[in-house]
């Protein structure tokens, strides 16, 4: 840097300088958080600190949901935070209803619309009026009929696009975002792995279909994610090939997702995996795009779940797994996958059918990276969530068996999506960061005359 930008390094080392002298002037002889307060780090080469010269030079700091911004404050910043903690600050992230509402489940929109009025496309909160038919059975048919018809649609699509034959009154399982070992999609595939092996042990006993679709982008460079792909991909050919199985499960991998398929997939989802290791989601988006389009969420206590479970209700989720504490002292004590693998039962079958080349005959070693990750470089714990995890999606499959109930939880979630509304996000940032007041100025359209467009730029220059 000092070659290519010298300039700059004179600025940054004079920042740096002036900050310091600030935090000597507050904390006097305390060595250790000037060190770790610096924007330049010494030791094996000097290093220009980013996020700490983004701090000091920014005018505001804030995270994107509740959990994010507490763990910023109480630990990834909290010299900073304790420097100036009015500079930091919380905006929750949020979606348009335009996009992921109106567009995209137009069905779903208009039902809402007839029964609340049209408010709520310009304030989200209107939608808690929906708790007052909660149970309306009229009201309640019609949502869950929306949510068939987007389903059967969605069927049409999947067998024409993959040839796969679903089963559209099968529960529709959904994890869809990017793939990432946080983001925990192998916790999924071992689920889809146990219930492979229940239906096989008892093929007779009673089985809540499902069809479990999973899809995102692995990142060019990223291995694990690619293997991870590859997994979903091989389980999936040998549980959509096996005659026990038949309508049962289904799997299926979405390739190239993208916006416009996920304005297909969401509408037509009755259950959201937002099942991250918490504390390692910034928010999440998709979680609230599902919620508002009516599938219920099975997460843990992360990113916006948390928030979302305080809107609806914590009993209208499917909460399971370690919160941010227990993953802290789990840190701290040490976490040994090997212990769950040889308590587990299930867990264990799972892994040693993957270790083995169950689901890769022609390749038995192809996934070994996968096991060698799981249990020696695990960050993200799988294996200590997988109990709670399985034991939480019999809830899912319990309730599923009860359409009046599930539909019933499905509104309330509805009711409660008005927070996480892009309008009120902006709202917050322009108030709370930026000072910017609303104006009731109107916008004409382009095919206004010249001289109105011209009029409203005048207008806006004296804003």
């Amino acid at each position: 840097m000092e070659k290519l930008l010298p300039r700059h390094l004179q600025i940054i080392y004079k920042i740096n300088q002036t900050h310091l002298d600030d935090v000597a002037s507050l904390f006097p002889d305390d060595m250790d958080r000037i060190r770790r307060m610096s924007l330049i780090e010494e030791g094996d080469g000097k290093r220009v600190n980013m996020a700490h010269l983004c701090i000091v030079g920014s005018h505001k700091v804030n995270g994107v949901a509740e959990i994010h911004s507490d763990i910023i404050k109480r630990d990834v910043f909290r010299d900073f935070s304790e420097l100036e903690p009015e500079k930091f600050q919380n905006k929750t992230n949020g979606i348009t209803p335009r996009r992921w509402l109106l567009l995209c489940n137009p069905g779903l929109a208009d039902l809402i619309a007839e029964a609340i009025g049209e408010e709520y496309v310009k304030d989200l909160t209107e939608l808690q009026k929906l708790n007052d038919l909660v149970d309306d059975d009229a009201f309640i048919r019609d949502v869950a009929k929306v949510k068939q018809d987007n389903k059967l649609k969605f069927a049409q699509y999947l067998e024409k696009e993959y040839n796969v034959d679903v089963n559209p009154a099968s529960m529709f399982d959904v994890h869809v975002k990017r793939i990432h070992e946080y983001k925990r999609q192998l916790l999924n595939c071992l689920h889809v792995i146990t219930m492979y092996n229940r239906i096989k042990r008892s093929p007779t006993k009673p089985f809540v279909p499902r069809t479990v679709i999973i899809g995102g982008k692995a990142a060019p460079g990223y291995h694990m994610a690619k293997m991870i792909i590859k997994l979903i991909t091989t389980v999936a050919d040998v549980v959509n090939n096996d005659p026990v199985i038949g309508h049962k499960l289904k799997v299926i991998y979405l390739e190239n997702y993208r916006v416009s398929l996920a304005e297909k997939v969401i509408p037509a989802t009755d259950l959201s995996e937002q099942i991250s290791t918490a504390g390692t989601e910034a928010s999440g988006t998709g979680n609230m795009k599902f919620m508002l389009n009516g599938a219920l969420t099975i997460g843990t206590m992360d990113g916006a779940n948390v928030e979302m479970a305080e809107e609806a209700g914590e009993e209208n989720l499917f909460i399971f797994g370690m919160r941010v504490e227990d993953v802290a002292e789990m840190d701290k004590e040490g976490y040994d996958a090997l212990q769950y693998y040889e308590n587990l039962p299930e867990l264990k079958q799972a892994i040693n059918q993957i270790k083995s080349g169950y689901f890769s005959p022609k390749q038995p070693e192809m996934f070994s990276d996968i096991i060698n990750m799981l249990f020696y470089h695990d960050r993200f714990k799988v294996f200590a969530d997988y109990e709670s995890y399985v034991k939480c999606q019999e809830k899912v499959s319990a309730l599923y068996k009860d359409p009046r109930e599930w539909t019933r939880v499905v509104i309330k979630n509805i009711a409660a999506s008005g927070k996480f509304s892009s309008d009120r996000t902006i709202t917050d940032y322009a108030t709370e960061i930026w000072g910017v007041e609303p104006t009731d100025l109107k916008i004409p359209p382009p095919s206004e005359p010249r001289e109105a467009l011209e009029e409203t730029a005048r207008a806006l220059r004296k804003i």
